[in-house]
């Protein structure tokens, strides 16, 4: 009965911090990224929003599966889960620091 909310909570937990990530960039994308110099083979920027959500969907289904067949919050699951958690974390703080670091040489 309860089984698919921990489906559906670990399979959306990626989703959240992948949101804010765009939430808080938005405004720098297309004004910063877009006129970046990219190779030829950079995928347009409507690709991304489709591969991260593939993306984020297909980890929190693995980590649910993870956390499932390890049998929750057991010793056995906390290497393997606190690995993905740590992972996630510098997956969302991506973003933020991409977008930020362009403006480094105010700084300096």
């Amino acid at each position: 009965g309860r089984m698919w909310a921990y489906t559906v909570g670990f399979t959306v937990l990626p989703h959240v911090g992948g949101f804010l990530g765009w939430f808080l960039n938005r405004k720098e994308i297309p004004a910063w990224y877009e006129k970046l110099k990219k190779p030829s083979w950079c995928p347009s920027r409507r690709v991304f929003p489709v591969a991260w959500t593939m993306l984020y969907t297909g980890m929190g289904y693995a980590s649910y599966l993870v956390w499932n067949d390890l049998g929750g919050c057991s010793s056995k699951a906390i290497v393997p889960l606190g690995l993905y958690g740590a992972q996630l974390v510098l997956n969302w703080a991506w973003p933020p620091l991409f977008f930020g670091a362009r403006n480094l040489n105010m700084v300096m």
